[in-house]
């Protein structure tokens, strides 16, 4: 029998990973929840819905709500992250800041994402060490906190926890190939980091050909977080791969950064409002399954994802996933300890990361931008060096202009010196 924990369970995501846990208890086989926010009024809501739903699917062990990370973490063999520093308010920010200096303001890529790691890296650095004191010798956590894979990039390589960053994003790429193709019967490779990701093969079982020329413009890999671009045919000839969404920011940034500009609200005040809409839902007592409108918020499939990832290493199932892990030479063109996001064997021993051998030049070129972007912002974040932020800030592809990097660094550290204080130190 084993016990969950739920970090940051005021999320109006949480409905939605409660839905995965019941449809999979058989085999998890948790026999205690424990839910934990430090916003009480949150939990309450969110965490009272989350209890309907667990008893209305059968579950009859321990449900506990609180906002004590000790009693949460005490004998968890999964831990489930979920966080978010600075709340809606410090993503909007990191929307509208950067925009003011002609650069994407976005929740997870370029200088958005890249304050959204300065915040919540040092907390889930945090959560790991409490976890080692805590939680049982071998559990895992998972964790669904952005920017994931910049977090997964510290974790693995500044502590032995066991632990796996996930992304709803690869789980609607491979969904949207087997639309178009109307079958799963496929093998694929998958290359890439978190928000800058690839399908670069799809071959049908019983076939030989890699038929992704033919999917690159069809497959539909929208995300609810970012305007959708039509992707130039001449570019889709070059670069014959089924991209994620997020590679909109690269492929079109001039027209992406404007669409942020133009628009009349930024993703993060919808956002707002669309839980405000949940969350009047989530207040009635009657209700007891996650409501159909959630779906607005984003997030599809992300309880397949974290709950399917949980079932493969309870039940020792050796079966893929597309996560983030240690790359030990899966990727030939990038270092070992790179942390990459590709198919995983993922079983009770561990991640196994699978061998990629479909990719062009632009892909190699891109990844080792952007991954030396992401170290460096990981060291930012653990030693509040303003030199290594700048650092970082200059070598990623969407950013790259001192005198843009160097005041908006200072102006988002400024807006959000509550949850940066290493940078503030005399």
């Amino acid at each position: 029998m084993r016990k969950a924990a739920i970090i940051g369970a005021g999320s109006t995501y949480t409905p939605e990973l409660i839905e995965g846990f019941v449809e999979r208890n058989d085999n998890l086989c948790f026999d205690s929840f424990a839910l934990m926010d430090i916003d009480p009024a949150g939990l309450d809501l969110v965490g009272g819905l989350a209890k309907r739903q667990l008893v209305e699917g059968g579950f009859s062990g321990e449900i506990i709500l609180t906002n004590d990370m000790s009693e949460a973490l005490d004998g968890a063999s999964f831990v489930f992250a979920q966080v978010r520093p600075g709340r809606m308010a410090g993503r909007i920010r990191d929307e509208k800041i950067p925009l003011k200096y002609g650069l994407l303001g976005q929740e997870t890529t370029g200088a958005g994402g890249f304050m959204q790691a300065l915040r919540t890296v040092p907390v889930i650095m945090q959560l790991v060490e409490d976890m080692k004191r805590l939680s049982e010798k071998d559990a895992w956590l998972i964790n669904f906190s952005n920017p994931s894979g910049i977090i997964a990039e510290a974790v693995l390589n500044l502590t032995d926890a066991n632990m796996i960053g996930l992304c709803n994003c690869a789980i609607n790429m491979v969904k949207g190939v087997a639309d178009v193709i109307d079958s799963y019967d496929f093998d694929y490779e998958y290359v890439g980091l978190n928000h800058l990701s690839w399908i670069t093969s799809v071959v049908k079982h019983g076939e030989t050909e890699n038929i992704i020329a033919s999917l690159a413009g069809m497959a539909d890999t929208a995300m609810k977080n970012n305007p959708v671009a039509e992707i130039d045919p001449t570019l889709l000839k070059a670069i014959p791969y089924v991209p994620s969404s997020y590679l909109n920011y690269y492929y079109a940034r001039s027209e992406q950064i404007q669409k942020c500009i133009d628009a009349e609200k930024t993703r993060g005040e919808i956002c707002v409002e669309i839980e405000s809409k949940l969350r009047e839902q989530y207040s009635n007592p009657d209700l007891k399954e996650k409501p159909a409108e959630l779906a607005e918020r984003g997030g599809a499939l992300y309880a397949t994802a974290a709950v399917s990832a949980a079932e493969s290493i309870a039940c020792d199932k050796n079966d893929l996933h597309v996560i983030a892990a240690k790359n030990n030479g899966a990727v030939p063109f990038m270092d070992d300890d790179d942390v990459v996001e590709v198919l995983c064997r993922l079983g009770a021993n561990g991640i196994e990361p699978q061998p990629v051998t479909v990719y062009n030049e632009y892909v190699k070129g891109l990844m080792r931008a952007v991954k030396a972007y992401e170290k460096l912002t990981v060291r930012a974040a653990i030693e509040g060096d303003r030199d290594i932020a700048l650092e970082a800030l200059m070598a990623h592809p969407l950013v790259g202009d001192i005198a843009k990097a160097a005041p908006l660094l200072e102006e988002m550290l400024e807006a959000n010196k509550e949850y940066v204080p290493n940078f503030f130190r005399a």
